[in-house]
């Protein structure tokens, strides 16, 4: 029950916060925005997240190591012009871009700790638990968080 000095106290205010208790949130891992930049299977299920990005009733994020890992992905197989050109692109993107802080470095080490995982996908995992948020993504590595973390898995890549 909010008092009449709460922050929420108004009829407007509760409505705004009741409609952002009901608010989903994804996260785009690095495997998933590969994909999406890439054509691959599961780049419509991306496509779709990113389009159906709305303030207030859909919130997509994703942890500002993936601009790293698309940067030096793209600069390896196409050199810089394109890496940078991709960087834009995906800050152009209905993103909210997530900066690790402490608590997110301190959850991303509990999970590197006791799972096998890249330190990029133990802080984008941990983006993801602390955000209550879906974790999109197309690594099978992740699937060990089944259970700790909501995961939308994209069709893995053969493996060879």
């Amino acid at each position: 029950m909010l008092d009449q000095n709460s922050p929420l106290s108004t009829s407007c205010d509760r409505r705004k916060a009741k409609a952002l208790s009901h608010v989903r949130i994804g996260i785009c891992g690095t495997s998933a925005v590969l994909a999406f930049l890439g054509g691959e299977q599961g780049a419509d299920k991306v496509g779709r997240l990113l389009r159906g990005a709305r303030p207030g009733r859909v919130q997509v994020l994703s942890c500002s190591i993936s601009l790293l890992e698309v940067f030096y992905t793209a600069l390896r197989a196409k050199g810089e012009d394109e890496a940078v050109r991709l960087l834009a692109l995906m800050k152009a993107w209905p993103l909210e871009w997530v900066y690790p802080d402490e608590k997110v470095l301190l959850q991303a080490g509990r999970l590197k700790a006791s799972h096998r995982l890249s330190v990029a996908d133990a802080l984008i995992a941990a983006v993801a638990r602390l955000h209550h948020a879906t974790l999109i993504h197309k690594d099978p590595k992740l699937e060990a968080l089944k259970g700790q973390i909501e995961l939308l898995s994209l069709p893995f890549k053969a493996m060879c």
